[in-house]
This record gives C-alpha cells, structure tokens and sequence, in this order.
C-alpha cells in the first residue's frame, strides 16, 4: 500500500527555492568545478544566518548532492580496531588498564588490539559495545 503525499512550497518559499535553482541548478554533479560551486553555494547559505522553509529544502537538497559526489570521489576507509579502541578509550579519558579492571578483558588482549597486532573478537565486540554504551554495528566494521 502506497501512501501519497502532497508537498509543496507556497508563496515566499517557492520563490526563493525557484531562486536558488534557477541560480545554480540541482543536477548530480560530474566534475570538480561543479564540486567547488555547489560548495560556494552552501557556504554561502550557511552563513547568511536565518532561511526560510525554501531554502533550507534547496540546502538539504544540494547537501546531499555534494555527499553523493564525495562519497564516489573521496571514499573514506572504516577506521581498524586499533583506531576505534584508541579513540573509544581517549573519549572516555581511561588507559588500558582502566579497561582491564573495568572489563575484565585481559591486558594483553587490549594492547595487542592497540597495536593492530589482534582484531576485535565478537566477545570483545559484545564486552566493548556494552561498556562503552554503543552500537555492535560500530565495532564489526572490519568483520
């Protein structure tokens, strides 16, 4: 079952939407001068302070355009074990040895996970997401 929505800009919001896209169209951008324009173009909104319902639904618009290019043109890697235990412990302020005594996770266990020597286990994943108040699915990144 399908559910239809109404949606629609009225007065003062359309135009300045119309405005925007007549200014710098909302097209799937193909190159970095496009790339650097689009970014003009928000920075430029970002900062001008307060916008009506128009602009922002052309902002989120073209914001999630930029994304897309990003995404495809500068792909960032998961972060390896070793980089999310490091800045799991450094965000909560605590050493290895406040884990161990906190977890119960043997000592040498967490320093050979720190020095990408040992990858996470699903029981240090489990043990680690409960501890720190997280996700699973951030730890099993590299699973």
């Amino acid at each position: 079952m399908t559910t239809k929505r109404k949606f629609s800009l009225k007065g003062s919001e359309k135009d300045s939407y119309l405005e925007l896209v007549i200014e710098f169209p909302l097209a799937s951008i193909r190159s970095m001068d496009h790339f650097l324009a689009a970014q003009a173009i928000m920075d430029r909104m970002v900062t001008q302070g307060k916008m009506d319902d128009g602009e922002a639904l052309y902002l989120d618009a073209l914001s999630d355009l930029v994304a897309t290019y990003e995404d495809d043109h500068y792909p960032i890697a998961p972060a390896s074990d070793a980089e999310m235990l490091q800045h799991l412990l450094e965000t909560k302020g605590l050493s290895q040895a406040d884990l161990h005594r906190q977890t119960g996770m043997p000592k040498s266990t967490i320093s050979e996970v720190l020095s990408g020597k040992k990858r996470f286990s699903r029981q240090m994943i489990r043990k680690l997401a409960d501890f720190f108040k997280i996700d699973v699915g951030i730890l099993t990144a590299n699973l």
